[in-house]
């Protein structure tokens, strides 16, 4: 299918979670059903979804059967078993394409592939021993970070390496899994861009923002960034880059440290729609997750320029018990993902405050 998918189509989503719902949303305001795959009953994508299969992401049958009700497959998370996407490419466009999600979804990969397009990341080095650990402390130096190549996010599956760490202890929390370790980088903060890349190459992006974690999670958002028009443009560029050197289509999210020095080092990247743009829903002329569902039906891009500043806060685990208090503030929009139980660490919605753009 290169062509546009016309309304009416059915999107298969894989993935049950909020940005599955955001997106599906997105999907029907356009004249789009979407068909959600996943494991978890009653989750916030099957909510909102017209069709839903509940099933693993390796059962082939099921997968089989899913691809045949759909016009296209999209995914809302990355870590889905590469013979299931090898299924889904013979028998329904899947986009973005599976070279995307291979690099995505391997830490090392993503590392490789950026610096072989010449964009610099922190030091790092491939991590499969105790002794090759070592030799990398020795080398980059503490502290440093270990993480798993696979999974982990929200600071799961991570140990920081410290003057104190005990590293025979730390390759041994890793269970043996390839890990990497990273060079620890005094940075100013950290920003993200977010571009969309259609099926005729042509590249829209959202304006740089500004993230805040806290205990590894993503705490506020805000834009505009407070950095510098060039440094701005830099960090764009670097989406750019590779977003057309992936071949994307579709949506990708990439991470950058600011440094103190003035510059972006890559940290990491997501080829979906992104924590990090859930502002643009309210302060944007297009947000991500319309821009997502353009981009995966082969439709013009929309325009993904600013009509407002906004500050978006996660609202993570019992902060969603304040939801009335957000719907009485001005100013303020609240989001919700429709989960049923607010445990400690878990996104169960989130809020935008926007003003008029100043700049």
């Amino acid at each position: 299918m290169n062509t546009p998918l016309p309304p009416g189509g059915t999107i298969g989503i894989i993935g049950g979670g909020q940005l599955g719902r955001m997106a599906a949303l997105a999907a029907a305001r356009l004249g789009y059903r979407v068909h959600v795959f996943t494991p978890e009953v009653d989750s916030p994508t099957e909510q909102v979804a017209a069709t839903a299969t509940i099933a693993a992401y390796d059962d082939m049958k099921a997968l089989e059967a899913f691809a045949r009700a759909v016009d296209v497959v999209t995914f809302e998370f990355e870590n889905i078993p590469a013979a299931s996407v090898r299924l889904l490419t013979s028998l329904v466009p899947v986009r973005p394409s599976w070279k995307v999600l291979e690099v995505a979804q391997d830490r090392i990969s993503e590392k490789r592939f950026f610096n072989g397009i010449g964009i610099a990341t922190a030091p790092w080095a491939e991590i499969n021993s105790a002794a090759d650990l070592k030799a990398g402390v020795e080398r980059i130096g503490r502290p440093a970070v270990l993480k798993t190549t696979r999974l982990g996010y929200d600071g799961k599956g991570q140990v920081k390496i410290t003057a104190k760490t005990d590293l025979d202890q730390a390759w041994a929390s890793m269970d043996g899994a390839t890990a990497v370790l990273e060079g620890f980088i005094d940075f100013a903060g950290e920003v993200s861009v977010i571009v969309a890349r259609g099926l005729d190459g042509g590249c829209a992006t959202f304006d740089p923002a500004w993230n805040v974690h806290t205990n590894h999670i993503l705490d506020t958002t805000t834009i505009p960034a407070p950095i510098s028009q060039p440094l701005a443009e830099r960090a764009i560029q670097v989406a750019l880059k590779a977003a057309e050197a992936l071949d994307l289509v579709g949506l990708l999210a990439v991470e950058m440290f600011v440094t103190k020095a003035g510059d972006v080092l890559v940290n990491e990247m997501a080829p979906r729609p992104h924590n990090s743009g859930h502002w643009t829903m309210d302060a944007c002329v297009t947000d991500q997750f319309e821009q997502f569902i353009r981009a995966v039906c082969g439709l013009p891009l929309g325009s993904p320029d600013r009509h407002s500043d906004a500050v978006m806060t996660n609202l993570i685990g019992s902060d969603v018990d304040k939801w009335l208090d957000f719907l009485k503030e001005p100013g303020a929009k609240l989001h919700l993902y429709g989960k049923a139980e607010a445990r400690s660490g878990r996104k169960m919605g989130h809020v935008t405050r926007i003003r008029p753009r100043q700049d």
